[in-house]
């Protein structure tokens, strides 16, 4: 029985990391989003919460700014390693993860609407609550949804998901 339990625990561990695995490998780096990236065997080159500037860059010991706007996590590993291995290091070995994603916002008819930090796996509900609920005069079936680039307004449910950057409007309820 122990080990069947031990299994499912185990089972249950693997599937939340490859969840989290899969949501960040297509997730693009942008202005705002804090990373770390640690180098093998040389903690000199280590860069701890480094915030990407408003340029989508971030500033590395020898290499100065890189480009990491637009990038995915595994793309900026190995422009990384690329560009330490040129003329720095032999093999050089690095991960970058993300500390911080970039705020959401949301306004209209919240208690507190404002910029708020992300949380992974969040809904446009659990983005309402933070901002302090609903006000009495909210139209909780008029909640819109801006994606990070601005492309697109949509008309949301509460249970969609909210991206990092994403602007949530809460519209007034005239009846």
């Amino acid at each position: 029985m122990k080990y069947i339990y031990n299994f499912l625990i185990s089972l249950v561990f693997l599937q939340c990391t490859y969840a989290v695995a899969q949501g960040t490998q297509s997730y693009l780096l942008s202005t705002d989003d804090v990373i770390s990236i640690n180098v093998f065997d040389e903690p000199d080159l280590n860069v701890t919460s480094a915030k990407i500037t408003d340029d989508g860059s971030v500033s590395v010991p020898l290499l100065g700014p890189v480009q990491v706007k637009g990038k995915t996590v595994n793309e900026v590993e190995v422009l990384l390693t690329a560009l330490f291995g040129a003329d720095y290091l032999k093999k050089p070995s690095l991960t970058v993860t993300i500390d911080e994603y970039r705020p959401f916002y949301i306004n209209g008819e919240v208690r507190n609407p404002g910029s708020y930090a992300y949380r992974t796996n969040m809904t446009v509900q659990i983005a309402v609550t933070i901002a302090g609920g609903f006000t009495d005069r909210a139209s909780k079936s008029n909640v819109f949804l801006l994606n990070e680039d601005g492309s697109e307004r949509v008309k949301v449910t509460l249970q969609e998901q909210v991206k990092p950057g994403d602007v949530i409007t809460v519209d007034e309820s005239f009846f």
